[in-house]
């Protein structure tokens, strides 16, 4: 593709969408087992709540203690901030609002909201040659491609970490106090509580300032800034996690290799595949009430997240 081509838009698909699913399979949704995502089926265990984390506007220890807990366990540079808010996706929509609408490179296959967001807000979203802004998704999403840090190269560059906290030691994160780098971090997926909506942009203090302006007050709730705190402060359940996540990666691998399937990619909380015609093996793990992600760009991706425990056999019996 030419450098001076802006690529045509993407369509928004993402996972989930297991009500559309229902309504062309049947079921109910305790008869399913939603694959579609790439969360973790264990999720974080929850604290018992008090009355005031319900009733009360979310008071500044709260945070303090929130963004204590995430400068420790991500390892943040002492010249970065940290900003906690609604989820990343609040984030992600905001990042092209840090510099004036230019070319954005964004290599695909990838997310999709990071193109979305930046095409709505005017930028123009190209996947090679120089630009003003660049997006990479770390691990990628759903190939599973990791960057390196040659790979951060524009004036503004977003590095969404999304699925990061599987494999630490790749992290970006030590470029996050330079100008013009933003690290994004999700809660829903490595803890497993995406209805939770809490996300987190590290960056250094003026784009954080700025990104703080755009957010408004109160943009996180008091029960997700103690669940929050809990799980950031528990190392060692990270620890447990991620050894857990990378035997059940390893374990759906072999089921899918024995249904005729091939690796093609993922991480230890999703896996990609690539097979003979993906929406037919979309439709007969349907069937059986297990949802997958196709894609709309290829024929032949299929992806899958991990099962929760009692959905291995069924999973197995599907295909």
């Amino acid at each position: 593709m030419s450098h001076s081509t802006p690529l045509p838009p993407t369509p928004r698909d993402h996972g989930g969408g297991l009500d559309d699913a229902i309504a062309r399979h049947g079921g109910a949704r305790p008869d399913w087992i939603d694959l579609s995502t790439g969360i973790n089926p264990q999720p974080y265990p929850l604290p018992t709540f008090t009355p005031g984390d319900w009733t009360a506007l979310p008071d500044r220890a709260a945070q303090d203690r929130l963004i204590a807990a995430a400068r420790r366990f991500w390892q943040v540079p002492d010249g970065a901030a940290v900003l906690v808010a609604p989820g990343a996706s609040a984030l992600i929509a905001r990042m092209p609002a840090l510099a004036p609408p230019g070319r954005v490179r964004i290599v695909m296959p990838t997310y999709n909201e990071h193109a979305a967001a930046f095409a709505a807000q005017g930028w123009q979203i190209v996947d090679d040659g120089p630009a003003e802004a660049r997006v990479i998704v770390h691990p990628n999403n759903p190939d599973g491609r990791l960057w390196q840090a040659e790979d951060v190269d524009a004036p503004l560059t977003v590095i969404d970490e999304s699925f990061c906290d599987i494999c630490p030691d790749q992290s970006l994160l030590a470029l996050a106090d330079q100008p013009g780098r933003v690290v994004l971090k999700s809660f829903g997926k490595f803890w497993g509580l995406a209805g939770l909506r809490l996300g987190f942009a590290i960056a250094s203090p003026d784009t954080i300032a700025r990104l703080a302006d755009l957010t408004g007050p109160w943009a996180v709730s008091g029960p997700a800034l103690r669940v929050g705190a809990l799980a950031l402060e528990d190392v060692d359940w990270a620890a447990a996690t991620r050894a857990r996540l990378a035997t059940e990666a390893r374990r759906l691998d072999t089921l899918m290799r024995a249904g005729g399937a091939e690796v093609a990619g993922g991480t230890d909380l999703f896996r990609l595949y690539r097979v003979d015609h993906a929406a037919r093996w979309q439709e007969r793990l349907a069937r059986a009430h297990v949802w997958s992600r196709i894609f709309p760009y290829s024929d032949t991706y299929i992806r899958l997240g991990l099962p929760p425990a009692e959905g291995w056999t069924r999973l197995e019996s599907a295909l």
